[in-house]
């Protein structure tokens, strides 16, 4: 299915969808604000994030944003106005953002994080709902809810997977700000580059993405959904091993085996693997 019939990417106001040879660019642009959460943000992403997870053409998402903040966390405007809703719409409002952090991490293709500046509360829950992170080295994380009165609710169950459990505990109550090098050794990025190799790094990985099977892709995903924090026993063992054996006799696993034993690509390879720059318009 393309998406190019499916949305009308007119209509949005806080975001920019690119679409690349087997990739698309999902840029927040909101960056007078820092690109800061409001609803309208949030409902954008959802739906984009939607469509993109049915278009079989894909491969890879990268998440980016325009200017130099990846993401501020929650527009104070958009925060400020919650103090008169009634304590439904409140909650209608909070399950909003943690459905669309459970719809980019449920998404089939590969989700890539491209961060830079600050990086902070809701813009670490989407940091931390992406498969891969590459940061530049000038990013700044902080988990700020504290400092105002609240707590990282919705974005806990993703930032705790990433960071674990002992260091959620100092980071979620004090606030403070750490740089791309810990927030590397916490698993919360993967990998910390100096700002004018952003792209570029960004740019090889997605290569790399390309030239995998993109069934092996998607059920690698699931995969790891499935299998973390499971105890080793007799159903984990026999579920992986169904896995592995329908994966063997699946389309893409006989055509990798085969080309392998030949020599050859597979037939998922691009003839031609696309270059696929990230770099803003506004920043080149």
């Amino acid at each position: 299915m393309s998406i190019a019939a499916a949305i009308d990417h007119t209509a949005w106001k806080t975001i920019e969808l690119e679409r690349k040879p087997h990739a698309a660019i999902v840029w927040l642009n909101r960056p007078t604000v820092r690109n800061a959460f409001n609803e309208v943000m949030i409902a954008e992403v959802t739906e984009v994030f939607r469509f993109l997870s049915v278009d079989t053409s894909l491969r890879v998402v990268v998440l980016a944003s325009r200017g130099p903040v990846f993401c501020a966390g929650g527009d104070l405007s958009w925060m400020k106005s919650m103090a008169t809703y009634t304590p439904e719409q409140n909650l209608a409002d909070a399950h909003g953002l943690a459905d669309m952090l459970r719809v980019i991490d449920r998404c089939p293709h590969a989700v890539v994080a491209r961060v830079q500046g600050a990086c902070y509360a809701g813009g670490l829950g989407l940091v931390t709902v992406a498969d891969v992170a590459i940061a530049s080295d000038d990013a700044e994380f902080c988990l700020s809810e504290t400092r105002i009165g609240l707590i990282p609710a919705t974005i806990s169950p993703y930032v705790l997977r990433a960071m674990g459990e002992r260091e959620a505990r100092r980071w979620f109550l004090s606030a403070e700000r750490f740089d791309a090098a810990r927030a590397a050794r916490m698993g919360v990025v993967h990998e910390v580059v100096p700002v004018d190799e952003l792209d570029a790094t960004v740019d090889r990985l997605l290569a790399t993405l390309v030239r995998v099977s993109p069934n092996a892709l998607r059920e690698s995903k699931t995969l790891v959904r499935d299998v973390a924090g499971r105890t080793i026993s007799d159903e984990l063992i026999d579920d992986t091993a169904s896995r592995i054996a329908a994966i063997r006799v699946s389309e893409e696993g006989q055509e990798g085996v085969k080309s392998f034993l030949e020599k050859r690509k597979p037939n998922w390879l691009p003839q031609e693997l696309p270059t696929i720059s990230v770099t803003a318009p506004s920043e080149q």
